[in-house]
């Protein structure tokens, strides 16, 4: 087995896990938060298990972002970029730039502390789970994009 080929097994692996516990907590979690909490308790509650999941969200990140990285670099893949029928090569940096974003800088050094401070739980939360479904939708669009590019959909 060669490195590119070792390089694409992290690279699946690591977007299923990541984008796979995305969907887990954007139409599973937070929606068992907002039944089964009321308002001004939902953001509590949702910390209490999201922060068993963000740790392992930034190693997939970090994971895909390498792996990603390597493959093209290794395969010389940049002319991608720069070519239209590429498109879901920005849309995957894109989405990836976006979690690496937040999960390594957002909120660890603002999001969190804003979040405990907050006099409006209740929004705070509603804002979340749009957020993660805007982000979910992305994510999709750039699997999908992906998937079919790779395979000569596009």
């Amino acid at each position: 087995m060669d490195d590119f080929t070792i390089a694409r097994v992290i690279h699946v692996v690591s977007v299923l896990f990541w984008i796979g516990g995305v969907a887990f907590v954007t139409l599973v979690v937070m929606p068992s938060v907002r039944m089964g909490h009321p308002p001004d308790e939902r953001l509590k509650a949702f910390h209490r298990i999201e922060g068993r999941f963000a740790p392992q969200a930034r190693i997939w990140v970090a994971l895909a972002g390498a792996s990603g990285f390597w493959m093209t670099w290794r395969a010389e893949m940049w002319d991608r970029f720069v070519d239209p029928r590429f498109w879901w090569m920005h849309a995957m940096v894109a989405v990836w730039l976006v979690f690496a974003l937040m999960l390594f800088v957002i909120e660890p050094l603002f999001l969190h502390r804003r979040m405990a401070s907050s006099t409006r739980p209740a929004q705070g939360f509603a804002l979340m789970e749009r957020m993660h479904r805007v982000l979910l939708t992305a994510s999709l669009v750039a699997l999908v994009g992906a998937v079919g590019g790779s395979h000569g959909l596009f």
